[in-house]
């Protein structure tokens, strides 16, 4: 079985000529409306956030770096 395919009409996928720029002006706007949407976080609602997300951070580095010298000194140890 076989299958015919017509050939692709020529300039496709191809933008036409100036609308580039419209485009990219649709697109802006796209964005735009979509921001409009957003539910914005209170200040409070940020700060705490932030806090979290320190804290979180904090916690994280400290626990690598604790198994990071838990490790470096084992090596140490085993290795000399």
């Amino acid at each position: 079985m076989t299958e015919t395919r017509t050939p692709a009409p020529s300039g496709a996928g191809k933008p036409a000529e100036g609308k580039s720029g419209r485009g990219l002006l649709r697109f802006y706007r796209q964005v735009v409306a979509e921001l409009r949407k957003v539910v914005w976080p209170t200040r409070k609602q940020l700060s705490t956030y932030f806090v979290v997300v320190l804290t979180f951070v904090v916690f994280v580095i400290a626990i690598v770096s604790v198994l990071d010298l838990a490790f470096g000194w084992a090596m140490f140890k085993i290795f000399g």
